[in-house]
């Protein structure tokens, strides 16, 4: 069996050189305490259309749908969450996953609800 490094360096070794298929269970954010007791789970990962409120940083308190995703850097984007540029334009500011909180949960996928549900007793 192999065996895993507790170092800092390989730690962040594995994450940035990590393929795409494994960022995206990294993409995982906590959920509300209303969604955490519906659904018997932590976390789950953040999606475009879901509705998350921003917990830390410079925007905390701040509520709104995720606009983007960025695997790669751990990133999402939340609408109304801009910064303004030297030109006086105006771009969105990425949010690191960790500092978001999902509060709303976008479910047309029914992929994604079965996700929800996999291994979980859900109350009804």
């Amino acid at each position: 069996m192999a065996r895993v490094s507790s170092k800092p360096r390989k730690q962040r070794r594995r994450l940035f050189n990590s393929p795409l298929h494994r960022l995206s269970k990294l993409m995982s954010a906590h959920l509300s305490p209303e969604l955490r007791e519906k659904y018997g789970r932590r976390s789950f990962p953040v999606r475009v259309g879901d509705t998350v409120k921003i917990i830390s940083g410079e925007f905390r308190g701040v509520e709104g749908k995720v606009t983007g995703v960025d695997r790669v850097n751990q990133r999402v984007y939340v609408e109304n969450i801009t910064m303004k540029k030297a030109d006086g334009t105006t771009v969105p500011r990425s949010i690191h996953v960790s500092n978001v909180m999902i509060t709303q949960l976008k479910l047309d996928d029914k992929f994604r609800e079965k996700a929800l549900m996999r291994g979980k007793e859900v109350a009804a």
